[in-house]
């Protein structure tokens, strides 16, 4: 998270609305020599108090939670290099704007048999988006074929104690620079995904 509190101002339903409707993350825990990290699709209740995911069985960090682990997912937004000559005004520098939301709490592994049912919720979370194609379901694989395949994964939890974001969006800037900058993202920004980091730039954050 950025430490300046003015790109931390944003409320916490719109940070766990940010999140889940993203879905995908970089999962956190403590290793040794270093953190352990994985990439992972997840499914964040409505309240933002717990996260479904699931790792491969040989992935590093289920072998390490044995037992519950203090977790963080980072859940990573749109975002863009700004340039000073957008802002339209002098005595400005480079910067990188973004948005990240950051999911802290206990990861916990969960019994075998309720796999299948949160792989059925991940799915109808992404294949629900892409109507009117008609939505995948786990029921359309031969079932020999879908144990094998889940016996290979493993069910979690985070159970979420803390939710941080930081929306980088220029807040610090009068609304006429801003919006200058936001333009040039939308034309010209080589980040990620730079029509929607353009898009919030133009709409920060009010909470």
């Amino acid at each position: 998270m950025h430490p300046n509190p003015t790109f931390r101002k944003t409320g916490r339903d719109r940070n766990v609305a940010f999140a889940r409707d993203r879905g995908f993350g970089t999962l956190a825990v403590n290793g040794d020599p270093a953190p352990l990290l994985a990439h992972v699709p997840f499914v964040l209740s409505e309240d933002g108090g717990s996260a479904e995911l699931h790792l491969v069985r040989s992935n590093p960090i289920t072998a390490a939670c044995a037992t519950d682990l203090p977790a963080a997912l980072a859940v990573q937004g749109p975002d863009s290099y700004i340039s000073p000559d957008w802002y339209g005004i002098d005595d400005q520098v480079p910067t990188w704007n973004y948005i990240a939301v950051h999911l802290r709490g206990r990861l916990q592994r969960q019994p075998q048999d309720s796999l299948r049912p949160m792989l059925d919720r991940l799915s109808a979370q992404f294949e629900d988006r892409l109507a009117p194609k008609p939505a995948w379901l786990t029921d359309k694989m031969p079932p020999d074929a879908l144990n094998r395949m889940l016996r290979m994964i493993v069910p979690f939890v985070l159970h979420v104690e803390s939710i941080d974001g930081t929306w980088k969006l220029g807040q610090n800037k009068d609304d006429a620079v801003r919006l200058r900058a936001a333009e040039a993202v939308a034309r010209d920004g080589i980040g990620q995904l730079v029509e929607q980091l353009a898009h919030a730039m133009r709409h920060p954050p009010a909470d």
